[in-house]
């Protein structure tokens, strides 16, 4: 039959309360600080990541904002040298007409220029944040 010992029963008792406190304190919470500290470190990184895309966004909004105030700009400076161009005689008529004709090639090529340029630049940091992003994500 089976014999329990009430002396054998609160040494064994004991001894697994005084293993689990210490396993608790060695162990245990170190673990789960770490842990905590991991989940923090990743939702850290998640939170930069969406405030960069957030950022992108903006950015390319605003290029395009550009993009339509300059194009705008252009055809206002084609229509005010087409509307002086119609009111002059034919020889007048045709030298602004091949002026504004530059200067609508000028103006798209400097806008061309620009939107390469933004596009760089954008491209850059993206690449730069999504680098970044990756090394932090490697190291949690």
């Amino acid at each position: 039959m089976l014999d329990i010992h009430v002396k054998w029963l609160l040494v064994l008792m004991a001894n697994f309360l005084g293993l689990l406190f210490l396993l608790n304190i060695i162990l245990f919470k170190p673990l789960l600080k770490i842990f905590k500290e991991r989940k923090d470190a990743i939702g850290g990184s998640l939170d930069a990541a969406k405030e960069m895309g957030a950022r992108k966004e903006e950015g390319i909004a605003r290029m395009n904002r550009e993009i339509a105030e300059a194009r705008n700009k252009a055809k206002d400076a084609f229509e005010g040298l087409r509307n002086e161009g119609l009111g002059r005689q034919k020889e007048v008529f045709s030298e602004a007409e091949a002026n504004a004709a530059g200067m609508l090639q000028k103006a798209r090529e400097e806008l061309r220029a620009e939107v390469i340029k933004a596009r760089q630049a954008l491209k850059s940091d993206v690449e730069k944040f999504s680098d970044e992003i990756v090394r932090k994500l490697v190291k949690a």
